[in-house]
């Protein structure tokens, strides 16, 4: 990769150049002048009481080093570790709480611009919470929903209910080795307080209550907020879009929706359709109102609506860039303070929403679940109000892609034998015979402290070359959509053999965009479902699989990779190791978290090495369950890949008054 270039994607190092010109500074010229401190890089610092910040370094700091109170490296990396996945697990985890009080007030009827969207999720819910729901009124069952939901944010005792979606054999490690989480947060609270001064100094220890606490995020936060945002908004389905930063119109109202809060996004695309808004729109002399994404709002209206998306977490400063953005909104997670200064260079009015996040310059409307509507159409009419305040000044881009999102667990399943036979056996037998190597869950933020995307970019080519189907979260799918990788045609092109037959068969892209980050959630019910189906694993452990983070930044990303570690998923991040100054802590990570959940934890900066180190594990799965020797164009057992319209005509067969 040519350092020079700042980031992979075409689009955005135009504008990048053009701010360059303009002496316009953004993230990427900031991470060029501000090195990262290396004591803290590598987690040698402890600053958690005012003896410090304490230094752990030096020649043999592994084994002489000690804080003022007597820490060892080991304990104090292990502490700083587990903190990034406490505060990970809350970020996502509060972002579950909202949405179980948005779902409770629309089932109470408090929030009225909101209902219940899919009944048959709600009802599966239901099902998997053991409540009651033949013959009951939606919204009742929706209520007992949320506050069984609820009750999993304070549970003192016993598991969170999640949990038992998981494979038995699965469930089994966990108890065996105490990291069943109990209440969500009840264990970032004991997360907080063991790594505390003078509390729990032991590494093992300390790192297995950091699996605890995040298993508390993927099994509860994540999946929650997944499953209330299905109920609420509908269930996703393959939907066409549009990414990169052409979605945006010279004449027409933009407005981008930014952060990971989907309640007021999606009110925002209902009320932007409205007639009076349009007129509205058109009185201030626009055509339209055109609405677009960033980071993970982004893929949750992406995937449900087909709203276009301008791209991942480096892209939100060049959007503004681009001098056509006329509101930005923003709630939580993942906002650079710096757009609302840059916003000041531009016609830009950025807008926080969130009552936990505001921002120096930025206006200020605080959504509330009660006045939902009314809140959106003040936001589109200060976008519409903006409008005729464009200046000419930006870097306009046309360059855009296409991109197929939105699929869910239930279209997965679906599209491999529709509603009445769906199952996951179709890609259990591909993976058997060889077709499929295995499946790597490509996920993570993009860093502007390496060529940003540009990771992501090679690993998606090398991997679905080497007949690895991707599924893709967060701004790993914003990556690969600005690329223009997320169309069933890039198999075509760039798949393997095997991957590429099942691709056609199907009519899917390799890269499957399951969503936002919290619905990296999607990914454990998947593995599950495929445990269930047999044929492969009984449990999480073993699959041929391994999840990987690129180019993650933030400790959400550190939160999704220890849950997914502690679920057997073998875990690559790429960038330097924030546990490196030990020897120790890394060994636990790699070698004991494998004894123990078949989910090694490693930190890996080369990019050749990661595509390398995914292939070596999801080799030895195979090997390990005994299945065929991966071999490029030759399968096993030659067994007929029916496509969807196969598929339709034995289910209209069997039931001729069910369609999707």
């Amino acid at each position: 990769m040519d350092k020079h270039i700042k980031t992979a994607d075409v689009a955005s190092e135009k504008i990048v150049e053009w701010g360059e010109a303009h002496k316009i500074e953004t993230c990427f010229e900031r991470a060029e002048k501000l090195k990262p401190c290396p004591i803290g890089l590598s987690g040698a610092c402890c600053k958690v009481c005012h003896m410090g910040p304490c230094r752990l370094v030096g020649k043999n700091a592994e084994e002489e080093a000690r804080g003022v109170c007597g820490a060892t490296l080991p304990t104090v990396a292990a502490r700083n570790f587990v903190r990034m996945i406490a505060a990970g697990t809350a970020a996502h985890s509060d972002h579950a709480r909202d949405m179980a009080f948005t779902l409770l007030a629309a089932a109470t009827g408090e929030a009225k611009d909101f209902k219940i969207t899919d009944v048959r999720k709600l009802y599966r819910v239901a099902g998997i919470l053991d409540i009651e729901f033949e013959g009951r009124p939606v919204d009742d069952v929706a209520k007992d929903v949320a506050l069984k939901f609820i009750e999993d944010f304070g549970r003192q005792k016993g598991e969170i209910t999640y949990l038992k979606r998981a494979p038995k054999k699965t469930q089994e490690r966990w108890k065996k080795w105490g990291v069943a989480p109990r209440g969500i947060d009840r264990e970032i609270c004991e997360a907080m307080h063991r790594t505390s001064v003078g509390v729990d100094h032991e590494p093992d220890h300390l790192l297995t209550h950091g699996l605890r606490t995040a298993l508390a995020d993927g099994w509860g936060g994540c999946m929650i907020a997944t499953d209330i945002t299905d109920i609420l908004f509908g269930t996703p389905v393959p939907v066409k879009a549009e990414a990169s930063f052409g979605i945006f119109k010279d004449d027409e109202v933009n407005l981008v929706v930014h952060g990971h809060e989907p309640a007021l996004a999606e009110m925002i695309v209902d009320v932007a359709g409205e007639p009076e808004m349009i007129a509205y729109a058109q009185s201030k002399g626009a055509k339209g109102i055109n609405l677009g994404g960033m980071c993970c709002t982004a893929n949750e209206v992406l995937m449900r609506h087909g709203i276009p998306t301008a791209g991942g977490f480096t892209n939100q400063e060049l959007g503004i860039m681009t001098g056509l953005v006329d509101v930005m909104t923003v709630d939580y997670q993942c906002i650079m303070p710096a757009i609302a200064e840059l916003s000041k260079k531009f016609h830009t009015k950025v807008i926080t929403t969130s009552e936990k996040a505001k921002m120096p310059g930025a206006m200020h409307i605080e959504y509330d679940d009660h006045r939902a509507r009314e809140i959106a159409r003040e936001i589109i009419k200060l976008a519409c109000d903006n409008f005729p305040n464009r200046k000419k000044e930006g870097s306009h881009i046309t360059d855009k892609f296409p991109v197929i999102g939105g699929f869910s667990h239930e279209y997965i399943e679906y599209m491999q034998g529709g509603r009445w036979r769906g199952s996951f056996r179709p890609l259990n037998d591909a993976i058997m015979a060889g077709r499929i190597r295995g499946v790597v869950g490509l996920a993570g933020c993009d860093n502007p402290r390496v060529q940003s995307t540009g990771i992501h970019k090679y690993l998606a080519t090398e991997l679905i070359k080497n007949d690895v189907l991707i599924v893709s979260t967060g701004c790993g799918s914003a990556a690969c959509g600005t690329a223009g990788y997320l169309t069933p045609e890039m198999a075509l092109e760039n798949a393997g053999p095997g991957l590429r037959e099942v691709c056609e068969a199907i009519g899917i892209p390799p890269i499957l965009h399951l969503g936002a980050c919290v619905d990296n959630s999607r990914i454990l019910t998947i593995l599950s479902a495929m445990a269930e189906e047999g044929g492969l694993s009984d449990e999480i452990g073993g699959m041929p699989g391994v999840g990987i983070a690129p180019e993650w930044m933030s400790e959400k990303a550190i939160a999704i990779g220890a849950y997914f570690s502690a679920s057997g998923v073998p875990i690559i991040f790429g960038g330097e190791s924030p546990v490196e100054a030990s020897q120790e802590v890394t060994r636990i990570m790699t070698e004991v978290w494998n004894e123990r959940f078949k989910g090694p934890f490693h930190f890996e900066p080369d990019p050749e090495k990661m595509l390398a180190l995914a292939l070596e594990y999801i080799d030895k799965a195979r090997a390990a369950l005994k299945l065929k020797k991966y071999e490029p164009g030759k399968f096993g057992a030659e067994r007929v890949l029916m496509d969807m319209a196969a598929r339709r005509e034995i289910e209209k067969a069997a039931k001729p008054h069910i369609g999707l």
